[in-house]
């Protein structure tokens, strides 16, 4: 039987379960998504960079990425040709982002001027560990 991972719906604890099978094919991005595209381009602007777009197939690709680090309670980066960042155990997407922006190779892929487009993801397992995902193309 597969193990139920819960989708961390909102930023404010507010989750909802959602089974690993399912997160990956659905097109709209979940409330934060939206927070980590929004919390990523803020960063970018405060640097003069321009909004990264939304990849619904790096979206579908974090997703998958998001899920099996989840269940594999494992943090590795993946191995689809993609600039990535990842992390594992921030409470939001403030945290996360904050984050990766203290990291000097997270920063880089966030403030890259040749990335222009984003795809996103956040998954809880059922202790509470929340694995993140941002996925970044040109």
């Amino acid at each position: 039987m597969l193990t139920q991972t819960v989708f961390m719906a909102a930023a404010m604890s507010v989750t909802m379960a959602v089974s690993p099978e399912e997160a990956p094919d659905a097109l709209a991005l979940y409330p934060v998504e939206q927070a980590i595209v929004q919390r990523t381009n803020a960063e970018r602007a405060r640097n003069g960079l321009p909004p990264l777009e939304v990849d619904h197939t790096l979206v579908r690709s974090a997703r998958r990425h998001a899920v099996w680090m989840t269940r594999a309670r494992n943090m590795r980066h993946t191995t689809a040709p993609v600039a990535e960042n990842i992390a594992m155990g921030q409470r939001d997407s403030r945290e996360a982002v904050r984050s990766w922006m203290n990291s000097s190779g997270h920063r880089a892929n966030i403030l890259s001027r040749g990335h222009r487009k984003i795809g996103v993801a956040a998954f809880r397992t059922p202790e509470g560990t929340i694995y993140w995902c941002q996925q970044f193309r040109h």
